[in-house]
């Protein structure tokens, strides 16, 4: 675990100084298009006929035996501990997050239509008729789940297994996102994408729910992820998004509309505003950037053993 945390150190600096130069990415496809295209591919070839959760659950098995195998090669390349350092920065997205969580402020500052259109390209709910409340929360929603999803939950998997591990969990998570919803089309082909993110990102939520409250002094933070988090819609994103409500004083979640369709999820943490605001949007931001200092520091520290 030395030698990864070592290498997941010069990582997330890298994703923090540069995140992802829009120079290169214009250029070139990202690797999680590529996972998502592998897995849309997937889809269009096997989701038919009889069987579908035994295909899903094939699928899933063959991505991630690819994802390790891929990882496992780059990294056995000479000079793999650098090719390792620059893949692991590649699949964080801590400064990507941030400035899109901002640009999500920023634009409820110009408008509530250019707010409307900043939180549309990082959430999947409807967004049309949203005030501005909804908006920041909804952008703060977004700040806490990818935090677990983007950050904590990538640096714990490379910690864990280097870069095959990291490249596994991405593979998986992209999976999840792709075709891990409970449609008529998914349900049964993507059950074991859901499941195995489910339990993938189960210690990393509560790890960050764990962080949010550490970050930001607040242990009655993680009281609240604990009594609110299992309410939520999701085994895991209700964590780091009670925690984050508790510390803003926000209330979070609650009935959300996705594909014109109302939800009846609970309110996180209910005795907070509901009327959140573009300063609520700037505070959760830094919550994000002490999250990552505080995970710099613990895998600064278990670098020493």
């Amino acid at each position: 675990m030395t030698e990864h945390a070592l290498l997941l150190l010069a990582a997330l600096a890298l994703d923090a100084a540069f995140g992802e130069p829009r120079l290169l990415w214009d250029r070139l496809p990202h690797p999680a298009v590529l996972m998502g295209r592998a897995v849309g591919w997937c889809d269009a070839r096997f989701n038919r006929g009889n069987g579908r959760r035994a295909k899903g659950a094939l699928v899933v098995l063959g991505l991630s035996a690819g994802a390790v195998a891929l990882g496992a090669a780059i990294a056995a390349l000479p000079g793999g501990p650098v090719l390792e350092v620059i893949g692991a920065a590649i699949l964080l997205a801590q400064k990507s997050l941030v400035d899109h969580v901002r640009a999500v402020a920023e634009g409820l500052r110009a408008s509530l239509a250019e707010g409307r259109r900043a939180v549309s390209m990082i959430v999947g709910r409807d967004t049309a008729a949203l005030d501005e409340g909804a908006v920041a929360r909804a952008a703060v929603e977004s700040a806490a789940e990818n935090l677990s999803d983007g950050v904590v939950a990538p640096a714990f998997w490379f910690l864990l297994g280097g870069l095959p591990g990291i490249i596994f969990y991405k593979i998986v998570n992209t999976a999840d996102s792709v075709i891990g919803h409970r449609t008529e089309r998914h349900g049964a082909f993507g059950w074991a994408a859901a499941r195995l993110d489910d339990v993938l990102n189960w210690v990393p939520a509560r790890l960050t729910a764990l962080l949010i409250a550490a970050v930001s002094r607040d242990a009655s933070a993680l009281r609240i992820a604990a009594q609110d988090g299992p309410r939520h819609r999701s085994v895991n994103a209700g964590w780091p998004e009670a925690a984050m409500a508790r510390v803003l004083g926000l209330a979070l979640s609650g009935p959300r509309s996705y594909g014109g369709e109302m939800t009846t999820d609970p309110v996180l943490n209910a005795d907070g505003r509901r009327a959140a605001t573009a300063e609520d949007i700037d505070a959760a931001a830094s919550v994000l950037w002490r999250v990552w200092g505080g995970v710099f520091l613990t895998t600064g520290l278990l670098s020493l053993f």
